[in-house]
């Protein structure tokens, strides 16, 4: 099959370059000496999930627990759900999957740590959890440097029902770029990867002086998003390393990771393949095309340093940006593209276009397409797509 014999909008996996990121992530982990436990929200894809694994990821990490149903019963043995679950509902599910997979989730209060206490408690089971850590995002975790924090986990490690295997973090502020004017993408990722992996451990040597766990032991300190791993370097201190990595975005990389200076566009594996449904010159003398892809394929999130909603390509080969077009709006079912001065493009032709948030885009498609050059090689469902519970 040919990518002219596909039906547009559709998502495009360039192998070669896929592979390649995985091979460079898996890379990164065993020089640091950490396990990769990536995370699959950016794929959604069984088949993707599986390709890691045989490259050498210790098991997959989920946002939801739908996401770990599916994984499971494809036989997924070590999921993780970096993420905090609260309700009965949910700890019966969790329940189930304990048969056969190694199941473990995020707490952060005192409240769901003893709703996850008293279900699995009162059923004589002990399911294994992590203290989700804020170091500086702002989103959810306890504060890794209050007393607060310290006293809580000791609440946590004498609940019954919990196994606390370790600490957890997302280096979301990784996202924002530079602080300051002054400030390169490179020196901002470099300070966001390090604070991440500092405040770990020293948060877990605070705990260690508290007598909440000891140095070699195994407790687990899991970190990072595929910005903060653009600059990691794994260290010691006071007997303590990070032992867990947890990118996503690495396996395609975006317009994001572009503009952060994360990822190169030859290292962008996926593409949305786009038709010219309408041109039109406008009044200032640039044209007007309009693809038939929109919200529901891309997304309004903006990237730093680059502008538009998704970048489009000239060359999809040599991953050249189409000179002088922007995507410059989106509606639900089109790309409203500005060219300056005349588009070499007309009604009918197809475009690749690199997406600003390749985790949105997949979660809007139930195939892709993986592809070499113009031959489609492979059809890969969109598995946990739409899994919000």
């Amino acid at each position: 099959m040919l990518l002219s014999d596909l039906a547009s909008p559709s998502l495009l996996i360039e192998k070669w370059r896929l592979i390649s990121n995985l091979d460079r992530m898996q890379a990164k982990a065993n020089t640091n000496r950490v396990r990769l436990r990536p995370h699959t929200k950016t794929h959604k894809s069984i088949d993707l999930a599986r390709l890691q694994i045989e490259k050498g990821a210790s098991g997959l990490t989920v946002a939801k627990l739908g996401e770990a149903e599916v994984y499971a019963a494809a036989g997924f043995e070590d999921i993780r759900l970096a993420y905090i679950l609260i309700g009965d509902d949910k700890y019966a599910r969790v329940e189930k999957l304990l048969d056969t997979t190694r199941i473990s989730f995020c707490i952060d209060t005192i409240v769901g740590a003893g709703a996850a206490s008293e279900y699995f408690g009162s059923r004589d089971i002990r399911v294994d959890v992590l203290i989700e850590v804020d170091c500086g995002y702002g989103r959810c975790g306890v504060p890794w440097n209050l007393d607060s924090s310290v006293a809580f986990a000791r609440d946590v490690f004498e609940m019954p029902g919990l196994n606390v295997v370790g600490i957890l973090t997302h280096a979301g502020d990784s996202y924002r770029g530079p602080s300051t004017p002054d400030e390169t993408p490179e020196e901002a990722l470099r300070v966001a990867s390090n604070r991440e992996r500092d405040r770990m451990i020293e948060f877990a040597t605070t705990l260690s002086n508290a007598g909440l766990i000891k140095p070699g032991s195994g407790f687990e300190l899991s970190i990072g998003s595929t910005p903060s791993m653009a600059c990691f370097e794994n260290v010691e201190r006071d007997g303590f390393t990070i032992t867990e990595i947890r990118p996503g975005n690495y396996v395609f990389n975006d317009v994001i990771q572009v503009g952060l200076k994360v990822a190169t566009w030859n290292e962008c594996a996926l593409t949305v393949l786009a038709t010219v449904i309408s041109k039109r010159r406008d009044l200032d003398g640039s044209e007007r095309l309009y693809l038939d892809a929109g919200k529901k394929v891309f997304t309004s999130d903006l990237a730093t340093g680059i502008a538009g909603f998704g970048v489009m390509m000239y060359n999809p080969r040599a991953m050249q940006p189409l000179p002088h077009a922007e995507i410059v709006g989106l509606s639900e079912e089109h790309g409203w593209v500005k060219v300056k001065g005349g588009a070499t493009l007309g009604v009918g032709d197809t475009v690749r276009v690199v997406p600003n948030h390749a985790c949105v885009a997949v979660n809007t498609q139930r195939k892709l397409y993986v592809v070499d050059g113009e031959e489609v090689l492979d059809t890969w469902t969109v598995d946990t797509q739409s899994c919000v519970q």
